[in-house]
């Protein structure tokens, strides 16, 4: 009898933005041909460091030119990932508020802003439902 041996998730390492405006909504977005909103961010190439990628991705992703030194490192979080079967996501999280028009580009199809201390009425990856909003709201009633 040959022993089995458990097989390992495959990882994908990404950096997230939680972007907040004046008004405290944070900015989701929907990749093309997807039906989940999340936070806008990326996959970190073996060469960047996570807050050097989430400013590739976010330029990328929404024209959005941020200071990478204005990014605040808030937490890394694991969940399934949304859009590709059987893989894990794990996230550095940062926070940045922004007051400039972003406009979706590359494979994103739709950009909406919310308010995180509500469920909002949208199909949410797992990262962002399960720990990324959560993790938000808690801070605000901290700070409340």
């Amino acid at each position: 009898m040959t022993p089995t041996s458990a097989v390992s998730p495959c990882i994908i390492h990404i950096a997230a933005a939680l972007l907040l405006n004046a008004q405290g909504q944070t900015l989701l977005v929907r990749k093309r041909g997807t039906t989940a909103f999340m936070q806008p961010g990326g996959k970190i190439e073996a060469h960047e460091l996570p807050v050097h990628a989430l400013a590739r991705e976010l330029e990328e992703e929404l024209g959005l030119q941020i200071d990478p030194a204005q990014a605040i490192f808030l937490n890394s979080f694991s969940a399934p990932a949304a859009n590709e079967p059987g893989f894990i996501v794990h996230a550095e999280i940062f926070q940045l508020t922004i007051d400039s028009d972003v406009c979706p580009a590359a494979e994103i199809e739709e950009v909406i802003w919310v308010d995180p201390a509500t469920d909002p009425a949208l199909e949410l990856a797992p990262l962002t439902r399960e720990h990324i909003l959560p993790f938000y709201r808690r801070s605000l009633t901290a700070l409340a």
